[in-house]
């Protein structure tokens, strides 16, 4: 396991990564390019295994996963207790369905939860996490516009 205070802050969501890795042109696929062509040998983010499991999943072709996979493994990779996250994330899951917000998939409480126990920023295109940080301390990393 990688120590939090040994790699930058930001963890980039596969909402993210599949644009970049499908060639999208945006201001944040471009933001993301930027800082990987400016990036020194730290790496500029940081992956989860669930995130990793989410890109990974969504590639059809063999030799574009090896690549995709290969690539991944060249970020911070935090690794976590499995229940204790699980735990975090129901209770997230549960605190914010008794406030009327239903996430649609589980393993987007899992990210949140991640990211508020160890105070990372998240890079997100989903609007699930914008709803988690409305209603919890989840922070989102934003482009300067």
């Amino acid at each position: 396991m990688i120590k939090c205070g040994e790699m930058s802050n930001t963890v980039v969501d596969s909402s993210i990564w599949v644009d970049f890795f499908n060639k999208k042109s945006t201001p944040v696929i471009e933001h993301i390019k930027s800082t990987l062509i400016n990036a020194s040998l730290k790496s500029p983010f940081i992956i989860l295994p669930v995130i990793m499991q989410e890109v990974l999943q969504g590639i059809e072709e063999n030799k574009l996963y090896t690549i995709v996979k290969e690539n991944l493994f060249g970020f911070d990779i935090v690794e976590y207790e499995n229940y204790e996250a699980a735990i975090l994330a129901a209770d997230l899951y549960r605190f914010l369905r008794k406030r009327g917000v239903t996430i649609r998939k589980s393993s987007d409480c899992l990210i949140a939860a991640i990211c508020i126990k160890y105070n990372f920023n998240l890079f997100h295109n989903d609007n699930d996490f914008t709803n988690i940080a409305k209603h919890t301390s989840l922070k989102i990393y934003k482009l300067n516009t």
